[in-house]
């Protein structure tokens, strides 16, 4: 028999004064969903999650959920007042004896339920709903961007929660692994239009460039149609007016069609110059040590960073990341140890707690006032890396209209704030990028253009950053953070750390298994006298297969990256780099495919026989 859905929406339309953000929606979420709910920031998903969990009223439809059914909603700015700490605002909801829940849930969230509210950060506010939602444990959850300003250790203890979950699920996010490594389903909301697709969201966005691809072409099919009519009309409408009148009026419908079509949000016009080089060596530690107190942040560490590498430092929430990074370019002294810059360095610093920004000052005073946004500007004009641009202009290019151009700071959404960030950065040259959180509240399109901006960044990049996919598309080297002092660089990118760290790690937050502290996978070992094989037979094959595969797509990769290193390619041979570029993509997901395969059957080969 089949069940119930969980959540239902009929005909649902919704107007916040100008153009309605829903027009007509229908909306399904069934048990046992998982859905992943994506979209440009400012096109409504947090709009559309408020309707389905009752907090917002259509101007028109219908919300109806199964009887029974609770939906638990996690805001991103919870309301705290009346509570003294966050452990009773969590616990709000639960009879006394299930508050223990909340302590549970806390452990793995990292936050302190004792905190008071008073004193808490937004981080840890956020955190504190979230535990509000899981410890409540209702039948649908509606998550929020549950992972901003949440280390890579909870993000992976709240993915293992929520894959052993029984309840469905609707989750805002832009960590694509989390969403990956979590959904069966997509929900994508596009000028007001909200489409599903029947699977998660890997794959997701080949399908939506596929369905803006088919756009584009009937946009251009349509635009053609109406140059030859209008052509016609002009020349020979006089001849048979009273005959071909419906085929003016069809000429006008047309028009009316095109007018009608919503032109999708570009992405933003953004671009990075490094300006002069800097030395060779960009920063030299040798056996750096630092300690608050009791508390050790680093000991004995050194790390040669030279130009054009970019470095991303991982690790939780407090281990002391931004503290080494401040010391890696002399804002903080080490307690021992040595550190050396370079010459000819111009650093620019991105930092995550937005403290560049004057919340009392416009959008258009933060790009012409003084450097520490102490002072206001006044000024029409805003020097971008040595060329006087009209601030409305260079605002555009981040995708402010002129409508927020005069509206104070403190308006800004968290993405957008982040973009008048990058937009102050990247107004002038640097050679030194200082990233500290650049992705928190950025939309997939803004991250995908900034990973290409850092990757093509012919300067050097210090990074720190939660977000596993990011970290693997920009870092050339990974310096990680573990707590009690120890700081350990490994090359390459994240899935790179995992792979190489061995088992002296911490558990993964994929939830897969970890490898051992060779640096390559290795066939794996016989089991005991008697005891049942834990792989198949088909299994233990492909175990066996795997180095070799791996270093074969290794070698494939080195041969192409060599290959598209000759800057006069493009130039020259475009459509020999397209093919070698895609080649290259093929190659890095089959290599990510594969080391994922392997940790996971080497962790089914060692646990124990059953």
């Amino acid at each position: 028999m089949a069940r119930a859905p969980l959540l239902q929406l009929s005909d649902i339309s919704l107007t916040f004064g100008g153009d309605p953000v829903f027009d007509g929606l229908d909306l399904t979420v069934q048990p046992g969903d998982r859905v992943a709910l994506v979209g440009r920031n400012g096109s409504g998903k947090s709009t559309l999650m408020k309707v389905m969990a009752g907090l917002i009223e259509p101007d028109r439809g219908v919300r109806v959920t199964a009887p029974g059914v609770q939906v638990g909603y996690m805001q991103q700015h919870p309301d705290l007042s009346g509570f003294a700490t966050l452990g009773d605002f969590a616990a709000s909801e639960l009879d006394p004896a299930e508050a223990y829940r909340v302590e549970m849930v806390a452990d793995g969230l990292k936050f302190d339920p004792a905190t008071p509210c008073a004193t808490a950060s937004g981080g840890e506010r956020r955190r504190a709903a979230l535990a509000k939602l899981l410890a409540e444990a209702p039948e649908l959850m509606l998550l929020d961007e549950p992972t901003n300003h949440m280390d890579i250790e909870a993000i992976g203890w709240l993915e293992a929660q929520l894959r052993d979950t029984r309840a469905g699920y609707v989750v805002i996010s832009h960590d694509r692994a989390f969403l990956r490594n979590l959904t069966n389903a997509t929900l994508w909301i596009d000028r007001g239009q909200v489409r599903r697709r029947e699977q998660g969201f890997d794959g997701f966005e080949d399908w939506r460039d596929k369905l803006w691809e088919d756009e584009d072409i009937a946009r251009h099919k349509l635009d053609r149609k109406i140059k030859a009519e209008a052509r016609w009309a002009v020349e020979g409408i006089s001849a048979r007016r009273k005959r071909n009148m419906g085929r003016v009026r069809a000429l006008h419908d047309l028009r009316s069609e095109r007018a009608a079509m919503i032109r999708r949000q570009g992405a933003a016009d953004m671009a990075l110059e490094s300006g002069q080089k800097s030395g060779k060596l960009v920063v030299e530690a040798k056996g750096i040590s630092k300690a608050f107190g009791d508390k050790q942040i680093v000991r004995n560490f050194s790390v040669k960073i030279a130009r054009g590498d970019r470095v991303a430092l991982v690790g939780p929430n407090g281990v002391g990341k931004t503290t080494l990074i401040n010391m890696l370019i002399g804002r903080e002294a080490p307690d021992d140890g040595t550190i050396r810059m370079g010459t000819k360095i111009d650093m620019a610093v991105f930092d995550q707690n937005r403290a560049a920004l004057n919340p009392d000052l416009s959008l258009w005073e933060s790009l012409t006032g003084d450097e520490d946004m102490r002072v206001s500007g006044k000024a029409d004009q805003v020097m971008v890396r040595g060329t006087p641009r009209h601030v409305m202009g260079y605002l555009k290019d981040f995708l402010f209209d002129e409508t927020q151009a005069r509206s104070p700071v403190r308006a800004l959404s968290g993405g957008e704030k982040a973009r008048l960030l990058l937009a102050r950065l990247m107004a002038r040259e640097s050679n030194l990028l200082v990233l500290d959180e650049p992705t928190n509240d950025l939309d997939l399109e803004t991250m995908d253009l900034l990973q290409e901006l850092l990757t093509d960044f012919d300067g050097t990049v210090l990074l720190v950053s939660h977000d596993r996919d990011f970290i693997d598309r920009v870092a050339t080297m990974t310096i990680a953070m573990e707590g009690d002092g120890d700081a350990v660089l490994y090359a390459g990118g994240y899935s790179d750390y995992i792979a190489q760290r061995g088992a002296r790690a911490t558990p993964t937050p994929s939830g897969v298994a970890k490898p051992r502290s060779d640096a390559k996978p290795a066939r794996a070992k016989p089991k005991g006298q008697g005891a049942k094989p834990a792989l198949s037979f088909t299994e233990k094959h492909r175990l066996d297969a795997l180095p070799e595969e791996i270093e074969r797509l290794e070698a494939e990769i080195a041969k192409l990256t060599g290959f598209l290193s000759d800057p006069d390619l493009f130039t020259k041979e475009p459509a020999k780099f397209k093919k070698a570029s895609d080649a290259l993509v093929e190659r890095q997901e089959a290599l990510s495919a594969a080391e994922m395969e392997w940790l996971e059957l080497e962790e089914k080969a060692a646990s124990p026989a059953t």
